[in-house]
């Protein structure tokens, strides 16, 4: 399977997020289902103190869960097949999304998941990816690239806010999905990176909430960040002029500066990608300049680090993925993130941590290259920042 991007067509009717929409799942997901599943669930640890049962197996509010419950119903539901307990008692709709959350929030293996709510592990396989299924068709429209001036004028303002980076509209940053693959594998060497792990890499666009607006993914993970990048349909768009092409800013009379997104040492230095200056001795601007570039990009860091950290399916190493189906898992869980914001759930959002730390073990690799235009834009950046230039 190539790559999936984050700038696919929408398929068949979208839900947007809506109190009549969740409400109305709500009351269909009454406490009754989940009371019996709780009753079934063996093997969980308490609840901390504070959180009712729910928090604790699944990490986001009841009200979350009915929403994502009212955008896959009609897919999973209208798909044959019969899923019971070992008991012989049907699972219902919401148990059924229940399973496939808990196998994607745990991480956990398909027979701990299975056992947990006693069922055979491949029916958490079945219902995992009838879940995944539903979410790539219904799911789509929590993760696109703003699309009317308005918006992308509150993004603007809002990384202005951050450490005053102007017409800043991104930032963009990699992170790895490790695999355990057999040695045997005739493949395993083609998903060998450069620290000797297996991986496959995610890239993200971020925007200041850390709401991922543009992603790519499987790609394996000894690819370098620029070359992804360069493949992207996104930098394909900006290329054209077809994005990044919105108002521009003065920073004083007669010079402005396009929109743009910031990535750091492992991408170009592009007309539209701003990364930060590189060397030991640097100037005092430069220096300054670097310091908020940094700051700002701690948005993208904190994202990956709350995706993995929220759906662990991605955060360990996973034992023998399916390589074609894992790049949609990583996009089922970067939607699931962003609906998490989109819904402003506080549950899910206080748990989330404030570790930036989403690819221990991966140094930086530097790209190194750089366009003429691009210096001319991270230099007015700078001056401007330095209050060496007057707006």
């Amino acid at each position: 399977m190539g790559p999936v991007r984050g700038s696919k067509k929408k398929r068949k009717t979208e839900k947007k997020p809506d109190e009549n929409a969740s409400a109305s799942s709500e009351m269909e997901g009454s406490v009754d289902w989940w009371d019996g599943l709780s009753r079934r669930m063996n093997g969980l640890q308490s609840p901390s103190k504070g959180l009712d049962k729910f928090k604790s197996v699944f990490r986001i509010s009841r009200k979350t869960f009915s929403y994502i419950c009212s955008l896959v119903k009609e897919d999973m539901t209208a798909k044959p097949g019969s899923f019971t307990f070992s008991n012989g008692k049907p699972l219902s709709f919401e148990d059924q999304v229940a399973v496939a959350l808990r196998r994607l929030s745990s991480g956990e293996s398909l027979v701990t998941v299975g056992d947990s709510f006693g069922l055979h592990r491949s029916t958490v396989s079945q219902l995992t990816w009838r879940f995944v299924e539903a979410m790539e068709e219904r799911g789509l429209h929590h993760l696109q690239w703003p699309s009317t001036d308005a918006e992308m004028m509150e993004i603007k303002s809002k990384f202005e806010k951050i450490q005053g980076l102007p017409n800043c509209c991104g930032v963009i940053e990699t992170t790895h999905v490790t695999m355990c693959l057999p040695s045997a594998d005739p493949a395993s060497k083609v998903w060998l990176d450069h620290e000797k792990n297996h991986s496959m890499v995610l890239q993200a666009i971020v925007d200041p909430e850390m709401r991922f607006r543009d992603i790519v993914t499987g790609w394996p993970g000894k690819i370098d960040d620029w070359l992804m990048f360069q493949s992207s349909n996104f930098n394909k768009l900006c290329v054209k002029g077809e994005r990044l092409n919105g108002e521009k800013f003065e920073v004083c009379k007669g010079s402005e500066i396009r929109e743009y997104i910031i990535g750091d040492l492992g991408y170009p230095l592009l007309p539209y990608l701003v990364i930060p200056y590189k060397g030991k001795e640097l100037p005092e601007t430069s220096v300054e300049f670097n310091k908020r570039h940094s700051a700002t990009r701690l948005v993208a860091s904190r994202a990956l680090a709350r995706l993995k950290e929220m759906w662990k399916i991605i955060q360990g190493v996973m034992w023998r993925p399916d390589k074609h189906k894992l790049p949609r898992i990583i996009l089922v869980c970067c939607l699931l993130h962003n609906i998490i914001v989109d819904l402003e759930d506080d549950d899910a959002l206080d748990e989330m941590p404030l570790s930036y730390d989403h690819d221990p073990g991966y140094r930086q690799r530097i790209c190194g290259s750089f366009d003429v235009d691009g210096v001319h834009l991270r230099d007015k950046l700078s001056l401007y920042l330095t209050g060496k230039m007057s707006p």
